[in-house]
């Protein structure tokens, strides 16, 4: 199984003076997440369960003047310098094998001109200006990221997260946590242009460590539910197929539309202020097997929550999550249908060789799955997924365990 090291923040300043010929005033990391149950309902103003993990993006930043220009900007390898720029270099690898370098100027910046990683930093600093009046300008980034691409754990999201927060403490901007999370969806939705909910930014800018992240979409109300996987000797495997995916150019987008045309339909604002006995005899058979996933996975995120907070009789329980778990997905491959034949494999691989409950995660179309699975076991259940993927003739996914991490913040 793969493993990821985390940058030091002495490392990270040490990359930062390098590229820019100055010391950064400070470092930053936002965590990926993995949604332990509840997908698809957060734009559905319904209920989400994540956790942040222990696989972040990590940000230095600097702030230009007149002496920190010098020589150094014609000879290295950052963007040439622009006075209001921002500049941003990253530690991943073009085809070349090269640092991903750019930059891009704040009143330059227009929704759906930019595509890729870039458009995520952009769309930040352009909600910035519109949220705050604040101009973003002579801001160098370097980031690195510990959070696989395209494999569901909300790599893009972390990435903006990161950017808000070391961006927050430079301007002062004074942002709350719910200012934050709301700030970056509207980044993600209005410039980026993927119709995304709320619960990545969530579970990143929230959590606490060894918790998990109770959301109500629709006012923003959050709770800590204990998420203590070392007491019960227990891991969470993440399996990234590897099958690259994209909110802003999937299905993820006609499900949402799916989901809101239905909601109009039946006279509501959202999914969440229907009643599971409304009279479906109005919607398609399609829309009516969307509308049952998002009840019942609401239905489950709730008694996830009440055997994690040991409300059931018999104590706090993780193992006792594991039947909501496969339920969740089977939920998802058949009446969303935003699993496909990869997440199928992993899942069902995993239960095979004695995972407690595995499920995809994310938007779908992809990425990754999850399994709830003993320590002692963790590297058969990997080995056995390996297995499996192989005999399909599938390329090898990643196999790796998380943690319950702490949520976005400086680097100390």
């Amino acid at each position: 199984m793969s493993t990821a090291t985390a940058p030091t923040e002495t490392h990270l300043r040490s990359e930062f003076e390098a590229l820019f010929g100055y010391s950064p005033l400070g470092c930053f990391r936002a965590p990926g997440r993995v949604n332990l149950i509840g997908e698809h309902t957060d734009y559905n103003n319904g209920f989400v369960l994540p956790i942040a993990i222990d696989r972040a993006v990590y940000v230095a930043i600097g702030r230009r003047s007149q002496t920190h220009y010098s020589s150094h900007d014609a000879g290295s390898a950052t963007p040439p310098r622009c006075e209001e720029s921002v500049r941003i270099v990253s530690d991943h690898r073009d085809e070349r094998g090269e640092r991903l370098t750019d930059q891009f100027a704040a009143e330059e910046l227009v929704p759906g001109t930019l595509r890729g990683w870039l458009s995520h930093p952009a769309g930040v600093v352009d909600e910035i200006a519109k949220t705050t009046g604040t101009t973003v300008g002579g801001i160098d980034l370097y980031i690195e990221s510990t959070v696989p691409v395209g494999a569901g754990l909300s790599s893009s999201h972390a990435l903006e997260v990161a950017v808000l927060i070391a961006l927050d403490d430079v301007y002062g901007l004074g942002l709350d946590d719910r200012e934050k999370v709301l700030l970056t969806q509207r980044a993600e939705n209005d410039f980026v242009g993927a119709p995304t909910g709320i619960v990545d930014q969530a579970a990143s800018v929230m959590t606490e460590a060894g918790h998990a992240l109770f959301l109500d979409c629709r006012d923003l109300r959050t709770r800590q539910i204990p998420f203590d996987l070392d007491a019960e000797e227990l891991r969470l495997l993440v399996i990234d197929t590897r099958v690259s995916h994209s909110h802003s150019e999937s299905g993820y987008g006609d499900r949402r539309r799916t989901c809101e045309e239905a909601a109009a339909i039946l006279g509501a604002a959202s999914l969440r202020e229907l009643d599971e006995a409304v009279d479906l005899a109005p919607l398609t058979e399609e829309q009516r097997r969307r509308l049952r996933h998002v009840f019942s996975e609401n239905a489950r995120v709730l008694d996830t929550v009440e055997l994690l907070e040991g409300h059931g009789g018999e104590g706090r329980s993780i193992r006792g999550i594991g039947e909501l778990l496969l339920a969740s997905h089977n939920s998802l491959a058949h009446d969303y249908e935003v699993s496909c034949t990869e997440l199928d494999v992993a899942v069902a691989a995993a239960m095979s060789a004695g995972a407690i409950g595995a499920r995809m995660i994310g938007g779908g179309f992809g990425g990754s799955a999850i399994a709830l699975v003993d320590v002692a076991g963790a590297d058969q259940i990997g080995e056995t997924v390996m297995s499996a993927f192989a005999e399909h003739g599938y390329r090898a996914p990643d196999v790796f365990t998380v943690s319950a991490g702490k949520g976005a913040g400086r680097i100390d």
